[in-house]
């Protein structure tokens, strides 16, 4: 009887670290699956990938609307805008401070221009088609061309070029170098109510790669806070908003 007895514990000692087991395997493999999946390549996406994404709150102040890859622009966004000299447009509110800037800017001898200003959503797709094309003739995959693509061009109605309050300025490098104008603009774009969208240091948070070209205008009071706090818009809005 005790010798039935034992065998019966120690047949159950045996279940329970079998399924104590099973667990651990079990866990172990959803969480490498989890890793993977928000994994591209070898570079791990940022956080602000892995949430779901809503449409942008254009309800409020149009200078801080926040858009991302989590806040898509409504389809029902319209915008008024002025054409620049070049042909590029931007949004009307913005042209003032922008024109100040680049007067400013040129007065200290620097020659400059706006390569992008307001994009529709198909050029933003055109846009990001190509950079697909570019890693697929690299040897990627459809799938993970896109994921690489992603990281550097915005996924469209996620862009701010689309709300025409963002700007690429680029430096004529005839004249002058995109050093000393990406310089100039680090130290001076606040003044006149544009910021730096993608620093170099604030990529796990916007997303976007460092882009010392892309100004984007909050006006002067945000842009002078965002300034002296290193702040990217995200972390600005979360603080003040």
């Amino acid at each position: 009887m005790n010798k039935r007895r034992y065998s019966n514990r120690r047949r159950k000692n045996i279940l329970r670290v079998f399924i104590l087991l099973m667990t651990i395997i079990i866990t172990v493999v959803m969480w490498r699956t989890i890793k993977i999946d928000v994994q591209v390549g070898e570079l791990t996406l940022p956080k602000i990938l892995q949430s779901e994404k809503s449409f942008a709150d254009t309800s409020g102040e149009w200078n801080l609307i926040l858009v991302n890859r989590n806040h898509y622009i409504p389809n029902n966004y319209q915008v008024e805008l002025t054409e620049l000299s070049n042909g590029k447009k931007v949004d009307s509110r913005i042209y003032p401070e922008l024109q100040q800037m680049f007067n400013d800017a040129r007065a200290e001898g620097l020659a400059l221009f706006v390569r992008e200003g307001y994009r529709t959503t198909e050029e933003q797709q055109k846009i990001m088609d190509e950079k697909i094309n570019e890693y697929e003739k690299q040897g990627y995959s459809a799938k993970e061309a896109k994921k690489r693509a992603e990281k550097y061009v915005a996924i469209p109605d996620t862009s701010e070029h689309q709300l025409g309050l963002s700007v690429d300025i680029n430096a004529d490098t005839d004249k002058c170098s995109s050093e000393k104008v990406y310089q100039w603009l680090d130290e001076n774009a606040y003044k006149y109510g544009f910021v730096k969208r993608y620093p170099e240091d604030k990529t796990d948070i916007t997303g976007i790669s460092n882009e010392p070209w892309h100004y984007r205008y909050v006006g002067t009071t945000v842009a002078k806070i965002m300034k002296e706090e290193n702040l990217c818009l995200e972390e600005y809005l979360e603080k003040y908003k």
